[in-house]
């Protein structure tokens, strides 16, 4: 090596690697000076068996932040190597290192400010600080004046950098340059990695048949029956969905068995009750994992078809659970102390999150990419619209399910939907997203305050920019689909995992009453392109039996073990068998407003949570206390118009029978009126329990 190009190497690299070091180590120690995690607190001997996974972590994305300064440090020396001699300074030395920390500097803010525009949950989800300090500089940003900037930032900067790689040639030192014009094409292929997004070229398929047909199974976590304009929800914010209903078949009363993600999930691919598969909530250790019931993907693999599973941050149960999806484009288990000790502090989670929300994290850093709380319905669209287009591509039908966290909370949608239904004048908390929830147990401990607590009229303008996102997304994959040439060979499923209670009976979150429907209801539509459609079905039907109707709609027998039943025949315009609906209520691990006085409980998150198995990280309900959370869960039975609710008091219980015909919202409880069929449906809960547990 030439000491000519020996110098030019400690003159741009050095400074640039120095002065990334520098950066690095500030942020480091910011980040443990103000030191949080996404989590539960946990007990003190719990958490002290993983301190050193607790440093190893820190140290890792401190080894990340070092590579994403150092990137832009080095863009900055290399572009003060061509500034310099038009200053009249020399390259290199104390200019350098100012150039390199002003690129570090500038390229954060210009993210920053990116993010609060296209994306400001990503802020909210890792910020100290009081978000309503940002509405100034947010209302002065748009998405053309971004662009302005952007395109004059790229020629400012890359100009310079190219006239200073080339300047060693000038002096004869080709060396020099080729070195610095490498390091500029490095710049630039990392920039072009990160940007890139995949294209999905709609090629006509040829998979699938009409009468072995593709699924395309699209949900969505969180999202309200009663939200849908074939619903009657008076904004009009499906029209993609309502028009997919009114070409297929909407079930109206659907009911899931828990309105929990994890129990939810496998009843819906499994066609079984809870206490038949087995899963009661979130939170269940390793060896509960192995599934005892067969699922829908593994039997439709035993018969040729090919099945994916895709989804956001809150898709991680479709791993987690052995279902048998051939692919899987997932987050790992959001529910592990390990996976939430990786997100680490803040402020490291914040400027790694500004340059790596995107694919190039997604490959190194998953656990910063996948961020509770925030969806990431744009890139999982195009990620679904590209599966297609690939599943295409062979003559096997496929099983695809796609899992959007869109209208989960805290309701952090993207531009311009987070905006679009708000009162421009709104200045509180929760402008972005719902306040003081940043990551999912942040979700959990909020359900025990009051409504006064929460700015509910902005949180529902929230969820309906949250549920338009979707439908915008739906109606995008489903002309994807048209364009592939599989419209004809897909029966298309819209579903979800459960819904949302808005404080309808004094409570808020999920699966929590069953005293409302809005948890235990859930969107239910199917298109069939066997049939002409346009029907509603207004019978009662269970996410139980969505799994056997697939199965006998693509020629197979569901198997015994299935508790659901098959809905093909109404796919065709035949009403709903008489059929019973049950749902229990999610594990509290709060205190509810509006729960009754003398209610059964158990501990809190902190007493009720643990880590059984120190290797994996997995969180899960400790033994001692698991029989008393199934026997603590409230119950509803549903049959025709009417609804029994149990909820178990340390002596005796709260029986309360309602008539939906004429009192949807549950108000008035007719259980004395109406004893016998108290006893009736008394009778269909208890055949639901477990051995040994009595109501």
């Amino acid at each position: 090596m030439t000491a000519t190009l020996a110098q030019l190497i400690v003159t741009v690299h050095g400074a640039a690697l120095l002065t990334a070091l520098a950066f690095t180590l500030a942020l480091t120690l910011k980040s443990i000076r103000d030191y949080t995690t996404a989590g539960p607190v946990l007990p003190t001997e719990v958490l002290q068996r993983f301190q050193g996974y607790a440093v190893w972590a820190l140290l890792r994305l401190a080894g990340w932040a070092l590579v994403v300064a150092g990137y832009w440090a080095l863009a900055g020396a290399l572009w003060w190597q061509g500034i310099a001699p038009l200053l009249g300074h020399q390259p290199g030395g104390l200019g350098g290192a100012l150039a390199a920390a002003l690129a570090i500097t500038g390229a954060t803010l210009w993210r920053f400010i990116h993010a609060l525009l296209y994306n400001p949950g990503l802020i909210v989800a890792s910020s100290h600080y009081r978000i309503s300090r940002l509405y100034p500089l947010w209302a002065r940003l748009s998405p053309a004046r971004l662009q302005r900037i952007e395109w004059g930032l790229l020629v400012a900067g890359l100009v310079p950098m190219l006239f200073g790689a080339l300047a060693p040639a000038r002096t004869g030192d080709r060396a020099g340059s080729l070195l610095l014009l490498a390091t500029l094409a490095l710049l630039l292929i990392i920039a072009a990695l990160a940007a890139h997004r995949p294209h999905a070229p709609a090629r006509p398929g040829r998979a699938g048949s009409r009468e072995r047909p593709n699924l395309l199974l699209i949900g969505c976590d969180t999202l309200r029956a009663d939200w849908l304009g074939c619903a009657g929800h008076p904004r009009g914010l499906t029209p993609n969905i309502d028009a997919l209903a009114a070409a297929g078949t909407q079930f109206a009363h659907c009911y899931v068995p828990c309105g929990r993600t994890a129990p939810s999930l496998i009843s819906l691919l499994t066609g079984t009750w809870p206490q038949t598969h087995g899963i009661r909530d979130n939170f269940v250790a390793d060896a509960a994992t192995r599934l005892r019931v067969a699922s829908l993907p593994r039997l439709l693999g035993a018969a040729g078809y090919r099945s994916e599973a895709i989804s956001d941050w809150c898709g991680a149960d479709l791993g987690k659970f052995d279902f048998g999806f051939d692919r899987l484009d997932l987050p790992e288990d959001s529910w592990n102390l390990r996976y939430l000790l990786r997100q680490g502090p803040k402020d490291l989670r914040l400027f790694l999150s500004l340059f790596l929300h995107n694919r190039l994290g997604k490959r190194l850093l998953p656990e910063v990419y996948y961020l509770g709380g925030i969806p990431s319905t744009d890139a999982l669209g195009t990620e679904v619209r590209t599966r297609l287009s690939r599943l295409a591509e062979d003559e096997r039908p496929f099983l695809l399910n796609a899992f959007f966290s869109t209208t989960h909370p805290p309701f952090a949608c993207e531009h311009p939907y987070y905006a679009r239904y708000a009162e421009p004048d709104y200045s509180g908390p929760s402008k972005f997203a719902m306040a003081r929830l940043t990551d999912p147990f942040e979700i959990i401990r909020r359900q025990g305050e009051p409504r006064r607590e929460f700015d509910l009229d902005q949180i529902l303008r929230l969820y309906d920019g949250c549920v338009k996102r979707f439908d915008d997304e739906v109606g995008a994959i489903l002309e994807h689909l048209e364009h592939c040439g599989l419209a004809d060979r897909t029966l298309v499923v819209i579903y979800s995992d459960h819904g949302m209670e808005f404080f309808e009976h004094d409570t808020w979150g999920q699966g929590n009453s069953v005293l409302s429907d809005h948890s235990a209801r859930i969107p239910l539509i199917v298109r069939d392109p066997l049939e002409r459609g346009g029907h509603r079905v207004e019978g009662i039907v269970r996410s139980v039996d969505l799994a056997p109707t697939l199965l006998a709609r693509c020629g197979l027998r569901p198997p015994p073990t299935m508790d659901g039943v098959s809905l093909a025949v109404c796919l065709g315009g035949a009403p709903a068998p008489a059929l019973t609906a049950y749902t229990e209520s999610g594990i509290w691990l709060t205190d509810l407003p509006g729960m009754p006085e003398g209610h059964l409980r158990y501990p809190d998150l902190l007493g009720l949570l643990d880590v059984p198995d120190h290797r994996s990280g997995t969180l899960a309900i400790r033994p001692e206390y698991a029989e008393l959370v199934v026997r603590a869960k409230d119950r509803m039975v549903r049959e025709g118009c009417w609804k029994l609710t149990y909820q178990p008091l340390t002596t005796g219980a709260i029986w309360q029978l309602f008539d939906l015909r004429h009192d949807p919202d549950c108000r008035h409880d007719l259980a004395a009126i109406h004893p016998e069929i108290v006893t009736r449906l008394r009778a269909r809960l208890v055949s639901q329990l477990e051995p040994g547990l009595s109501v």
